[in-house]
């Protein structure tokens, strides 16, 4: 009889960066003249934020935040190997990617074969170099389950869910990093090359109406005021629980044992425009977290899609998703875990559920 473990964790990019480049996405922020000059006096930050910032731009703190994170994802790996998954399903957004102007469908699952995947692509763009000291053309394999990932589209579709699929990924890109840094990050000792289990990556368009209009990036304020021509938007929180509904249905009724995981950050300051894209949500992901600790799942798809954009929550589709299966199936949150940051772009969850 299939057996499910839920469990939820960070892609976070600048992890696999080297320490004194981990503050680069709020330096870039500062260097925005449209931002208030008030605001970016680290005088007038939270005192989290001053301390993080220091003397030295938040190098030390890196080290700090990384060892919190690296933590809390050795608990998540030593979950999932307690476990002994048959396969791993992973929700993740696909950010200017995979799928550009020719399509951008709500869900994908990603049927795909054994893939090569380049873990340091994003940091590439970036300009950061790698925390190992690797070579940037640096690969590993994710092996995949393409007879599962298509039997797992073809129950969704059959229970009313909408769900694309995809059999081959696009060329000349990195693969998508939501997913190919959760295989680097849960076996970050080995730079992701010796993970034992085939993963089913399942793409959710988190970036709604900002996933062509800023590439999955970050935009200045003085585009934003010159009026952005935004896309339509991504599926609906709610849409998502129940895609994540869905999917649990499916794992419970398969022969296999399937962990399913959510993989993003929480809120992101480069998305959070109401707080000049300096700082998280904060408030945001406490409130959310207190809710999920707290089983109250109510709480979370009471919220709309338009506060959910507004608080730089975009990510947390993903964990939608996952909550969605949670609920179905009845699982109960084991452990938990948010980390909270003001310099370090987004607030990091982690959970399991049992």
């Amino acid at each position: 009889m299939a057996e499910v473990l839920g469990v939820g964790l960070t892609h976070y990019p600048l992890l696999a960066g080297a320490d004194t480049h981990m503050a680069n996405l709020l330096k870039s922020t500062l260097k925005d003249p449209d931002i208030p000059v008030e605001l970016k006096d680290p005088s007038s930050w939270l005192p989290l934020a001053q301390e993080e910032w220091g003397t030295d731009g938040g190098v030390a703190a890196a080290a700090a935040h990384r060892s919190r994170l690296l933590e809390d994802l050795q608990k998540c790996r030593e979950a999932i190997d307690e476990f002994e998954p048959d396969v791993v399903m992973v929700w993740g957004d696909d950010q200017y990617e995979n799928f550009r102007e020719e399509v951008i469908p709500s869900f994908c699952v990603l049927a795909y074969t054994d893939t090569v995947v380049e873990p340091f692509g994003v940091l590439d763009m970036l300009k950061v170099p790698n925390v190992w000291g690797l070579p940037s053309d640096t690969s590993f394999v994710m092996t995949g389950a393409p007879d599962f990932a298509k039997a797992a589209v073809t129950d969704v579709l059959n229970s009313g869910v909408d769900v694309a699929y995809s059999y081959q990924p696009r060329e000349g890109i990195h693969f998508p990093h939501a997913f190919g840094n959760t295989q680097l990050f849960l076996d970050y000792d080995n730079v992701g090359a010796e993970f034992p289990y085939p993963i089913v990556p399942m793409a959710v368009n988190c970036y709604g109406e900002h996933v062509i209009a800023r590439k999955g990036g970050i935009a200045r304020f003085a585009d934003i005021a010159a009026g952005e021509q935004l896309d339509p938007p991504g599926p609906t929180p709610l849409r998502c629980f129940e895609f994540g509904r869905a999917v649990g249905r499916f794992a419970k009724r398969s022969d296999k044992r399937v962990a399913l995981v959510a993989s993003s950050s929480w809120s992101h300051a480069f998305l959070h425009d109401k707080g000049w894209h300096l700082r998280p949500d904060t408030d945001s992901d406490q409130a959310l977290y207190e809710a999920m600790v707290a089983g109250d799942y109510e709480s979370w798809n009471a919220r709309t899609s338009r506060q959910v954009i507004d608080a730089g929550q975009h990510e947390m589709l993903n964990w939608y998703c996952l909550l969605g299966a949670m609920s179905e199936l009845g699982m109960t949150l084991s452990w938990s875990d948010l980390v909270v940051t003001e310099i370090f772009n987004s607030n990091k969850a982690f959970a399991v559920f049992e």
